[in-house]
């Protein structure tokens, strides 16, 4: 009859206080190991796991020599706070006792009201016998073997964890007995050829020998009776397939007995390899049934001699139906046969210490957190509940109070998915040359008809006319320009453009020396954070190229520094040479972008645009009045002065916002200088009132927009987007009032209002349009607003007819433009959404993630283990890196890892950070060379050759949603397909979201672990750890 809940667990309370003593002290649980019976090696308690039982309120005892076998002496025990003691005192003491195998039937009385916890194998007959003997001692049995293959339970399984190791023997086993190389080898005595090994079973023994063969140098092929096919080719093997369909799947994980016919098929098939391969590892069982024989005699003449047949079945008769179980012999035609049934045993101090993990991980999944005292009464707890209480509890706990225990049925695993065959390309039609054609000549003609339309602006204006030409070539030359800038200069790209954005210093310059006080302040302000942004800019920039820079790599690229001192003087030399020093200074700035394709030419590139604005700024000055000289070299140099102060305070981690901050200094001196203009020339023609009125525009929503950038990248402000009421509507409001103002402005004899209200309303619009986009879009924005400030110059240079602004201005915007597209395509954003504010919204989800929501935890150790066991790693990196500083100590970890010959590499998503190319600039400040990081395209093709992949504070860039959540708010987004990877450790704070607050399904899946906590502590003792695992290799 079921035991209502309150009952249970009015029970489990009561049950709870008699591990108290009378005094209300907790009495500690004490837990016992005996020594193994002769033939043993291994041992239930290791000192290190020990420590952590102690640490959990338990008291550990052993007896003395209990660990000898395994190589764990007494005085590592008792150093760990273990007492030691002889047989009969640990068992008067203990309460609860592991071992590897049950004490004997006939010893069992001794334990009477106790625990056991061992090897039993309650569904095979002799382990039905010991659940007997132990029901008649009135024991309570715990069989280790009986977890249930679930997902909650892979950290206790010690039939995966012993079975991993008797894999991994077997290959060495076989590797001494072949007596010749694994590997090819070509040495003074000739070539050699590579060991052919055959895995027959791929559970996880066969695919621990796999790995062990394949790091060995060997040919691997295997087989399943389950297609595995996948796993096999995922770790460089060949799959044997018999020519015969047949599903081989059973209860439980493991494979089934086979048809008649499917066995004739598989003969044949096993018979031919054998002929060809030096060492076959056979690792078929069937629970509680004779292994399957694989391999017959007929079979084992016809292979060479020297050959090594390792059976891993031996112990249920063997796979070989030559196996002489427990030996290893060789037969009349010289193969080897090995029969061994104690390969763990073999590696006694390695499965010891992985047993006693699988023991600890026990007993915290039945007391998480209540500890020793809590332990018994939680299991009876279970117990009680029924087919409500814990499963593992239920399948593991073979008999109780002198009553066996009915052992449930094991859940059925998830099926595997069936495989998805190829979709069928479409077939794309071939392009209709008459449509294409007709396209392209719209294009072209509405492009024309667009610089006619401003040409008849600028009727007899032959300096404006000029101008216009200068404009469309610039924006050609740099369109094809900033196209080729290498992804990883995406950073190094938006700082160079952006001190070079300060030449609105150019435009102030010119208002200098009018007589107008008005104008001359706003000229004066212009000029001076215009500098600010300049030299800030330039210094931000060649800080971040000298990370990329290896050490010892000469570079004189200062070199180009020689041209800008020739501009600088030039022009004072000669006025005449003015307009040749402004030619050759906007060829300069455009080449410093080009430039920027590959890290060898990049730092010149930097010299390069400081060459150009030099050259710029001296052209400029050498035409202004001499007495405003003296004002605006003040105001360059301090302007200046207080730009380098800033840029050499910077950090790489906030190189976002202090972009961000440049820009809006750079539409602020876009904004005040086309009011000065006004000021200036307010009776202009149409071109240059459109140009000053554009110009006020885009800086003031420059302006703005970019300090709204700066406080949320900055955390000043909160990083959601804010979604007025009707925002939209307020947009279209705005623009229209624009819209309106710039035509009563056109047609004004004064205009003065239209300015004010201009620089207002853009202002306003500049902090809706930046702030109702969400902090996720922040990378997109500030290519945005690099792009509005390159328009501002644009305007400015139309304005005070400068071919110098206005080929200096095309380039940015040009720039900034190509990044915003880079940018929008990399996370499947709408750019019409990024420009007008989030105009729309997500699509709401089609399906849901139906798959597992446990997760499986790991520790630093054993990523540390994993690192060093493999042949390649992947490290995708993200902004929660960026946060916790952590890129030095995944430097190391690269380091190491190369130094070992494990290939690491960085695989980097266009958008991972706040702004394109982040991640790049981190990792060189961490000091890892550029080659070692690979672009997103790069790394995708090959995800399945990773051994391990480590993501590290990223989420969104790596969530499969993407592509299974149809709908989700990263439907379609390019991302790094991690979970293609053999395995996946994810080092992040906590189980949250990314920035679009999607839970990741990726957290989930079979390959996955999660590595929780802060990333920076996680990622020093991960160095620390794998430095020490692999400096003992």
């Amino acid at each position: 009859m079921p035991v209502p809940a309150r009952a249970v667990l009015r029970s489990l309370r009561a049950r709870v206080r008699p591990w108290s003593s009378p005094a209300g002290a907790v009495r500690p649980l004490t837990v016992g190991v005996v020594k193994e019976p002769a033939g043993e090696t291994r041992v239930a308690m290791v000192p290190s796991v020990a420590k952590a039982f102690i640490k959990d309120g338990y008291t550990v005892t052993l007896e003395k020599g209990a660990g000898d076998a395994a190589g764990f002496p007494d005085s590592a025990y008792l150093e760990a706070g273990c007492a030691v003691k002889d047989r009969a005192s640990v068992i008067q003491d203990g309460k609860v006792f592991f071992s590897i195998n049950p004490p004997a039937n006939e010893e069992l009385h001794q334990f009477g009201g106790k625990t056991v916890v061992g090897w039993v194998g309650r569904l095979l007959p002799a382990g039905k016998e010991i659940v007997e003997a132990a029901t008649k001692a009135n024991v309570q049995l715990v069989d280790t073997t009986a977890v249930p293959r679930i997902t909650i339970a892979q950290k206790l399984d010690v039939l995966s964890s012993q079975a991993k190791l008797a894999g991994h023997r077997a290959v060495l086993e076989a590797a001494y007995a072949f007596q010749r190389f694994h590997a090819p080898e070509i040495t003074a005595a000739g070539k050699y050829p590579p060991a052919n090994s055959m895995i027959l079973g791929c559970g996880v023994a066969g695919l621990a020998a796999m790995g062990t063969s394949k790091a060995l140098g060997a040919v691997v092929r295997a087989w399943d009776v389950r297609d595995v096919s996948d796993q096999v080719t995922s770790m460089g093997a060949s799959w044997i397939k018999v020519d015969f369909e047949e599903d081989g799947a059973g209860a439980g994980g493991y494979a089934k007995e086979s048809s008649a016919a499917f066995l004739e098929a598989q003969r044949a098939t096993f018979h031919k390899h054998c002929k060809e391969c030096d060492i076959v590892i056979t690792t078929a069982a069937i629970p509680g049934r004779p292994s399957p024989k694989l391999v017959e005699d007929y079979m084992v003449k016809d292979m060479k001699p020297g050959s090594v047949i390792v059976d891993l079945a031996a112990a249920g008769g063997g796979n070989c139906t030559m196996t002489k179980p427990g030996e290893k012999y060789v037969t009349d035609n010289g193969v080897t046969i090995i029969g061994y049934m104690d390969g763990p045993g073999r590696m006694a101090s390695q499965a010891s210490q992985m047993y006693a993990q699988n023991m600890f991980n026990l007993v915290k999944h039945i007391s998480p957190k209540e500890g020793a005292s809590a332990l018994m009464p939680l299991i009876d707890g279970h117990l009680a509940k029924g087919e409500e209480g814990d499963i593992v509890t239920r399948s593991i706990v073979c008999c109780k109070d002198g009553k066996a225990i009915e052992m449930p049925p094991p859940p059925q695993p998830t099926p595997p998915k069936p495989k998805k065959e190829a979709a069928p390309k479409k077939e794309v039609a071939p392009p209709d040359p008459f449509k294409e054609a007709a396209m392209n000549a719209l294009t072209v003609t509405g492009a024309g008809a667009g610089i006619l339309g401003m040409g008849a602006g600028c009727a007899g204006d032959m300096a404006m006319l000029a101008n216009l030409g200068t404009f469309t070539l610039a924006g050609a030359a740099g369109y094809q320009v900033v196209w080729g800038v290498a992804h990883a200069l995406h950073t190094p790209l938006m700082s160079v453009t952006n001190a070079i954005s300060g030449t609105t210093a150019l435009g102030g310059l010119m208002l200098m020396g009018s007589g107008n006080t008005g104008a001359e302040v706003l000229a004066g302000t212009a000029v001076a954070v215009s500098s600010v942004n300049i030299v800030g800019g330039f210094v931000v920039s060649k800080r971040m190229l000298d990370l990329f820079k290896k050490p010892g790599q000469p570079e004189h690229s200062y070199m180009l520094l020689a041209p800008g001192a020739v501009l600088t003087a030039a022009p004072f030399a000669d006025p005449a040479l003015i307009p040749a020093t402004g030619v050759v200074s906007s060829l300069l700035c455009i080449g410093s972008i080009g430039a920027l394709a590959n890290v060898k030419t990049a730092f010149g590139g930097a010299y390069m645009g400081m060459s150009g604005v030099a050259g710029g700024l001296a052209a400029t000055l050498a035409a202004m009045p001499p007495a405003a000289l003296p004002a605006a070299g003040a105001l360059l140099a301090a302007g200046g002065a207080g730009g380098a102060v800033l840029g050499a305070q910077v950090s790489p981690m906030a190189l976002p916002q202090t972009v961000a901050a440049f820009h809006s200094l750079v539409g602020f001196a876009a904004m005040i200088t086309a009011i000065g203009s006004h000021m200036l020339h307010p009776d202009a023609n149409a071109v240059h009132k459109t140009a000053a009125i554009l110009g006020n525009f885009i800086g003031g929503v420059t302006l703005t927009g970019s300090l709204v950038a700066f406080g949320k990248l900055n955390g000043n402000l909160g990083s959601a987007p804010m979604n007025l009421p009707a925002k939209n509507l307020l947009n279209a409001a705005m623009l229209a009032g624009q819209i309106g103002m710039m035509s009563s402005y056109l047609g004004s004899s004064g205009g003065m209002p239209e300015m004010v209200a201009t620089a207002a309303l853009s202002s306003v619009m500049g902090v809706h349009l930046v702030g109702s986009v969400g902090g996720g879009d922040m990378p997109c924005c500030i290519t945005v607003l690099n792009s509005y400030s390159g328009w501002a110059l644009v305007a400015e240079g139309f304005l005070l007819n400068s071919p110098v602004l206005t080929i200096v201005g095309s380039l940015i915007g040009c720039s900034g433009a190509i990044l915003t597209k880079i940018m929008c395509d990399a996370m499947n954003r709408d750019i019409f959404n990024v420009l007008f504010g989030g105009i729309n919204t997500v699509a709401p989800v089609k399906g849901q993630d139906t798959g597992p929501k446990e997760h499986v935890e790991t520790s630093v150790a054993a990523v540390a283990e994993l690192l060093a066991n493999a042949r390649e790693v992947l490290v995708v990196p993200g902004y929660g890196m960026a946060m916790a500083r952590a890129q030095g100590a995944m430097g190391e970890v690269a380091n190491v890892c190369r130094a070992n010959k494990i290939n690491l590499k960085f695989g980097v998503h266009p958008v991972a950070g706040r702004m394109p190319g982040q991640m790049n600039v981190l990792l060189a400040e961490a000091g890892v060379p550029h080659e070692w990081v690979l672009e997103m395209d790069e790394v995708n093709p090959d995800m399945e050759s990773n051994d391990v992949v480590l993501v590290v504070g990223a989420n969104d860039v790596v969530n499969s949603a993407a592509q299974e959540l149809e709908g989700c708010a990263i439907w379609g987004m390019p991302v790094i397909e991690v979970w293609r990877a053999k395995k996946v450790i994810f080092c992040k704070r906590s189980m949250g979201g990314g920035y679009a607050d999607l839970d990741n399904p990726v957290f989930y899946k079979e390959n996955t672990d999660m590595l929780l906590g802060d990333a920076k502590k996680t990622a020093d003792a991960l160095a620390a750890k794998v430095r020490e695992r692999l400096e003992r290799v």
